[in-house]
């Protein structure tokens, strides 16, 4: 049955047949109208007024303005793995449609996304030389390793890049962890630091625009800033802190991709538990205290509730959240596997990141994004 012939059947089984006001109403045509209608507002209206919400996302356009956030590009910082052979283009297995280059392979696979608006990358050193690593991660630093050059390529061939240099030593270190030991394998957190602000320092001052300690010792960032205002540069190069870090199972592929993984133990008594969120609203709280630009999250979609926690605390500052490797890689099997859209997946995934809160996003999708949001 039809709308029309529903509201029609009402009127007629509700209306007295037999009465002299039935016959009054079927006689002015006015007030059957408005009766009908009467009797379609209480069908379709079942409480307030305020309950009908569809019109406020029946059109496309309406649905983005219910968004408090949607992607654009300038949100997007794209992850790039940087090797000591300067002619290596070598594909990551684990991690779909990314690769470690050589410095030499930079402006040419920088270039088409630089066109379609890319506007940020951060970068990640992977020496592969024999001998290179040490127990200190003296190569962090080198002149001529990976990240220091590759920040001063990038600055001659796209000066508009905004560049963001990861700060760790799991890449250069022989045992794979994220600083300095001690003799029994734990971390040695006050050696830690002091090396990290100088591997910070030393990448400040080749060129990058914001430095980004993830190594996640204690006191980093103070040690960090301090040493920026030292050196007369803490005006123009941001800190951004990966301050809510967890440990986790999400990193396989990144580790894949940058040769960083442990060679013993994990790095639980460093990265914040899973369960951990008034940690790491302490840990957020801490880093604004020590000089922090910009507050991260990491992994970005099972901790949706930190990123809001994180807005929350910093909410005069940027947050940034990082949609790891292992979100990327498993959206990417989910869709290989038919479970969802690929493209679908990549924006509902990232548009919940911005929801909770994030205004910056790290992802792997952004040479994706690059061409989708001109689409």
């Amino acid at each position: 049955m039809s709308f029309s012939n529903l509201v029609k059947d009402m009127s007629f089984k509700d209306s007295p047949r037999n009465s002299d006001d039935s016959r009054s109403t079927i006689s002015r045509p006015g007030l059957a109208k408005s009766y009908t209608s009467t009797q379609a507002t209480s069908v379709s209206i079942a409480g307030d007024i305020s309950s009908q919400l569809h019109a406020g996302y029946h059109h496309p356009l309406s649905r983005t303005w219910q968004a408090e956030r949607q992607l654009t590009k300038a949100m997007l910082i794209y992850p790039l793995f940087i090797t000591d052979n300067a002619d290596e283009v070598t594909p990551i297995p684990s991690l779909p449609n990314q690769n470690r280059i050589g410095l030499n392979k930079i402006v040419p696979m920088l270039t088409p996304l630089v066109e379609h608006g890319l506007r940020s990358v951060i970068l990640f050193g992977v020496p592969l030389a024999p001998g290179v690593k040490d127990p200190l991660g003296i190569a962090a630093d080198e002149p001529q390793g990976p990240v220091i050059q590759a920040i001063q390529v990038i600055r001659r061939a796209f000066p508009q890049i905004f560049i963001v240099a990861d700060v760790c030593l799991c890449e250069y270190t022989s045992h794979g962890h994220c600083g300095i030991l001690n003799d029994d394998g734990s971390m040695n957190n006050a050696m830690s630091v002091e090396r990290i602000s100088d591997v910070a320092l030393a990448y400040a001052k080749a060129g990058a625009h914001c430095v980004a300690p993830s190594d996640m010792n204690d006191g980093r960032i103070r040690a960090i800033k301090l040493k920026l205002i030292e050196e007369g540069i803490s005006h123009r190069v941001n800190l951004m802190s990966y301050a809510a870090k967890f440990s986790g199972c999400l990193y396989g592929p990144f580790r894949d991709a940058a040769g960083s993984c442990p060679s013993f133990g994990d790095r639980k008594c460093y990265q914040l538990p899973p369960g951990g969120r008034g940690l790491a609203r302490r840990a957020i709280r801490r880093d604004i205290d020590e000089g922090a630009d910009i507050i991260m999250v990491k992994p970005a979609s099972s901790y949706l509730d930190i990123i809001s926690d994180a807005k929350e605390i910093a909410k005069d500052m940027p947050v940034a959240a990082y949609q790891v490797s292992g979100e990327y890689a498993m959206i990417h099997a989910g869709a290989k596997a038919g479970v969802f859209d690929l493209k679908t997946m990549a924006f509902e995934s990232t548009e919940g990141i911005l929801r909770a809160g994030a205004g910056i996003v790290v992802s792997y999708f952004t040479p994706d994004f690059l061409q989708w949001l001109d689409s």
